[in-house]
């Protein structure tokens, strides 16, 4: 039986699966489903936040570790690669695989800034470090 990509990668993330993702990237460690759950700040069971780690398991996109009885979760994939999958997905999807496109919709609807246009005009030619300094 072949196994879907989205089981083998960490491919894209629900709007969910992201919140938690979020809370294990700026987690100092592991976390519990407890701890998960208390930092989500939502209506969410602790049943629920369960079972979207282990769909974040299962994708691969979290490292699950024995703890006693229970469970610590902490993230499999970097912030920067998720970012990555996510903005090559949609350059693919919606802008036909033009990263131009995509620029031209973000100055066209108003989401960048003349000054974040020029600060990525040197990143790409390489006369500004990534990290801004």
């Amino acid at each position: 039986m072949a196994t879907s990509p989205r089981t083998r990668t960490p491919g894209m993330l629900t709007p969910l699966e992201l919140k938690i993702m979020q809370v294990l990237w700026s987690a100092e460690g592991a976390c519990t489903v407890a701890a998960v759950q208390e930092r989500l700040e939502g209506d969410l069971a602790y049943t629920t936040v369960q079972t979207m780690l282990n769909v974040l398991l299962r994708k691969k996109a979290v490292r699950r570790t024995p703890a006693g009885r229970a469970f610590t979760y902490e993230a499999a994939v970097s912030r920067e690669r998720a970012t990555g999958t996510a903005v090559k997905d949609l350059v693919s999807r919606m802008f036909g695989g033009s990263g131009e496109a995509l620029l031209m919709a973000l100055i066209d609807t108003r989401q960048i800034t003349a000054e974040e246009i020029a600060r990525a005009a040197r990143l790409a030619n390489g006369d500004e470090p990534e990290d801004g300094r």
